[in-house]
């Protein structure tokens, strides 16, 4: 096939049509919003007076499908770090402040040394167990109950998973783990984008792909398939309908939700997990990473960019009920802790994600469709699909790549 149409324009459509691209098809892109990037971009916000990241997200050096994206669209060098494995940690309920520092060889050298506080060696051993856990067991049930899953696993799960530890599936933990920490610190050096997210992933993106003649079309949302003799024959959208030749192909990369509707059959991840994002005016010194985790506050990470602070607060379906003003006086008192602030708060934004991300869960994971599902010339991409991953950056891009080469080998 010379011509395929993608059907959503955040990450695994836009790597979907990059990579189908890069190989000499040629892409269109129907996007139901007003802008691409779905759940990763930034945009003006009138409450701050300022720029800002519908969402925060922290990449490693490791993440090879979302650095090779970048690599293609010319995007690598808007990503900024502290150079090495370095991640800054705070225990709000002790005042304990340490650093994780994983060194550059692929031993652990750093857990004799430079050990997490009150951990001891025998807890970063257990780490194998997530490998070996029973079928669908979860985080909490494969490694809890020692300081360095209270300091730093447990932190890293709910972000990194977006599920409670306590029904997060440890296969996916192992995942995380076995792609960054088992790696060494070379795949775990941390990396934000310097400016904001569309500036890194989405507008390069779109203008690397117009260059080579793709079409990006937003505010175009497909409303439905027409599906005849096991083929997409043609999209509807508000302007009429759009038809799909024989010859050419079509990837769905819309969120589970929307897929299952307008693919009848179509087995997808249907439990999710909210995900809140706080952001605050205001100048901090970002120190050398540019971001905090924390240990016992109501968010994981705090996030201090060019006049804007944020934290991400993950599995934060137990916090859709509370007020908006209760979010941000909860998260407001973390900030002055671990950055030592002690005046009013400032002007802020609470963004609430609802379905922000597929529940980690074993019930999920068996529902995570694989790229191509029996239809001809036509797959699917999002990071709800059976990546091997979380949803993440790395598993959204990965997703799209997938599906685009499974169109090309057919």
């Amino acid at each position: 096939m010379k011509h395929v149409h993608i059907i959503g324009a955040g990450l695994a459509g836009l790597s979907a049509a990059v990579e189908l691209t890069r190989v000499g098809r040629s892409v269109t892109l129907y996007e139901a919003g007003p802008n691409a990037g779905g759940r990763c971009r930034s945009y003006f916000d009138r409450t701050l007076g300022a720029r800002i990241d519908n969402g925060n997200h922290l990449l490693l050096s490791g993440n090879d499908a979302a650095m090779a994206f970048l690599e293609t669209i010319g995007a690598r060098d808007t990503l900024q770090g502290p150079g090495t494995a370095y991640f800054p940690f705070m225990d709000l309920g002790t005042g304990d402040r340490w650093t994780v520092e994983p060194g550059a060889s692929v031993f652990p050298w750093w857990i004799f040394t430079r050990r997490v506080p009150g951990t001891r060696l025998r807890d970063y051993l257990a780490l194998i167990r997530l490998r070996f856990a029973k079928s669908g067991a979860s985080v909490e049930q494969a490694i809890g109950g020692t300081e360095l899953y209270r300091r730093l696993l447990e932190p890293l799960a709910v972000s990194g998973l977006n599920t409670p530890a306590d029904t997060a599936l440890a296969s996916l933990m192992w995942a995380v783990v076995e792609g960054s920490l088992l790696r060494g610190g070379l795949a775990c050096v941390p990396l934000v984008p310097r400016e904001g997210l569309s500036e890194s992933f989405i507008d390069p993106a779109i203008a690397w792909l117009e260059e080579r003649s793709g079409t990006v079309n937003v505010s175009s949302r497909v409303s439905a398939l027409t599906i005849a003799e096991d083929r997409v024959t043609a999209l509807h959208l508000p302007s009429g309908p759009v038809s799909v030749a024989p010859d050419e192909g079509v990837v769905l990369a819309v969120p589970p939700w929307v897929a299952a509707d307008l693919v009848p059959g179509l087995v997808a991840p249907d439990a999710y997990e909210a995900i809140i994002n706080v952001h605050f005016r205001l100048d901090a010194e970002p120190g050398r990473a540019g971001f905090v985790g924390l240990v016992g506050g109501i968010a994981e990470w705090i996030f201090i960019k060019p006049g804007i602070v944020s934290v991400t607060i993950s599995a934060a379906n137990r916090l859709l009920d509370v007020a908006v003003e209760d979010i941000a006086t909860l998260v407001w008192a973390d900030i002055c802790k671990a950055l030592r602030l002690d005046h009013a708060m400032p002007p802020v934004r609470v963004v609430r994600e609802k379905r922000a991300t597929f529940a980690a869960t074993a019930a999920n994971e068996k529902r995570r469709p694989q790229a191509t599902i029996g239809l001809h010339h036509f797959a699917v991409a999002g990071d709800w699909t059976a990546t091997g991953l979380p949803a993440t950056i790395e598993g959204a891009i990965r997703s799209g790549r997938t599906a685009a080469r499974a169109l090309i080998s057919a």
